[in-house]
């Protein structure tokens, strides 16, 4: 293999994940070891993908607004899971309401940011790099604590763990991009097939590379050297917990294993999509909310088992809520701001952090903002992680009081 077919297999392997067997054992200068959060801590990420109505999730049922805007898809009081006199949990998420009521999840409403976009790439991208509305970085908000973290030590891409096969731009850094393990035996055999063989040995007798060629060498070592040590933490530690067998119960179920191995992750990313219910959207929001409460539930269960429930932290954030007023089509619309779920982490007993939506405050028919997601970020960074969330973030958010 020549170097232009080399950069050609380096365009299609995911952006920062590299699936190319090991070589190059100059190129190492990593020593892999635990490397997590100066706190101890761990964050576990959950994004629902498509713009989750949180409406229809975190429910002000004791509000007539609510029932007015909403004829056909509102949630029948009766149905409600309560967490206070105002607002309840949508009837399929009675796992997460058994969490609230053990003390282990805080609520956050009205989230979202100044000058939002109903555009679902571009909203996502503004949640992932943390940006402000009018302004494109490349980079997103874990990459940069990546980058933060290994700062003058030793290049570990496996600090911050994507479960998926592709690599999301909240996870690229600017000296380094996370790992994208969706399964560490398939990623380790693959970083081991015969790819490259006859690339590693015209590198070994070419030192006049460009710089850009060397980076990506860099890069290879690093990542084979990531998928090699992932792959033997892995086979340390299993689970007797029973996961829900859909996509999201599988991938908490991989990092559950990862953090009882010993995986030296500090941040952990996933995801589950189909929130994008313009159409008849009570079946299947009925269904994911459903799997993710499950889910989520059977993850928490798991890390008490283990004695970790304190240890890990897991946010929940979609890239934007849907408008108030349902649609003709049994369905809602784009909107702007939304609900985060925080649990487990050692947080204060369960609560309702701030007010409930007002529906009787909207911008342009949408819920209004009350607290910056960036916020949130900050506060995760600073108190949570140990991390400098100023320059990691770009400037200075106050903080939530979350911690």
């Amino acid at each position: 293999m020549n170097r232009r077919d080399f950069l050609k297999q380096s365009a299609l392997t995911t952006a920062g994940t590299m699936l190319i067997p090991h070589f190059l054992k100059a190129y190492e200068r990593q020593t892999l070891g635990q490397g997590v959060a100066p706190t101890g801590k761990i964050l576990v990420i959950v994004q629902l993908s498509g713009g989750n109505d949180g409406l229809n999730t975190v429910i002000p049922y004791r509000n007539d607004i609510y029932y007015r805007e909403r004829p056909t898809i509102a949630i029948r009081p009766e149905k409600v899971l309560s967490l206070t006199d105002e607002i309840g949990l949508h009837p399929s998420m009675q796992p997460l309401k058994a969490l609230y009521d053990d003390g282990l999840v805080t609520v956050i409403n009205n989230v979202g940011y100044p000058n939002p976009d109903r555009s679902h790439f571009r909203s996502m991208d503004i949640w992932q790099t943390a940006s402000d509305s009018d302004n494109y970085l490349n980079t997103g908000w874990v990459g940069r604590y990546l980058d933060a973290a290994c700062s003058g030590k030793s290049q570990q891409p496996f600090r911050t763990i994507e479960v998926d096969d592709t690599l999301s731009l909240a996870m690229k850094g600017n000296n380094l991009n996370g790992l994208a393990v969706l399964d560490p035996r398939k990623l380790y055999n693959q970083t081991r097939s015969g790819l490259v063989t006859g690339l590693s040995r015209e590198h070994s007798t070419d030192h006049h590379e460009p710089e850009s060629v060397a980076y990506l060498y860099k890069t290879l070592a690093e990542t084979v050297s990531s998928a090699e040590y992932v792959f033997d933490k892995a086979k340390v530690a299993s689970t007797s917990t029973t996961y829900p067998g859909h996509e999201l119960g599988n991938r908490l179920k991989i990092v559950s294993q990862l953090i009882q191995s010993g995986v030296g992750t500090s941040v952990y990313y996933v995801s589950i999509s189909g929130f994008d219910t313009h159409i008849n959207q009570p079946g299947q929001q009925e269904r994911l909310l459903g799997q993710y409460a499950e889910a989520v539930g059977a993850f928490m269960t798991d890390l008490k088992a283990a004695g970790r429930q304190n240890d890990v932290l897991l946010m929940t954030f979609s890239e934007f809520g849907r408008r108030v007023k349902q649609n003709a089509s049994n369905g809602t619309d784009h909107g702007t701001a939304n609900n985060v779920f925080l649990i487990g982490g050692g947080l204060p007993s369960k609560r309702v952090l701030n007010e409930a939506p007002n529906l009787t405050n909207l911008t342009d028919g949408d819920l209004t903002y009350s607290v910056d997601f960036r916020q949130i970020y900050a506060t995760l960074l600073h108190d949570y992680l140990g991390a400098d969330d100023v320059a990691i973030l770009g400037r200075k958010f106050d903080g939530v009081k979350i911690v």
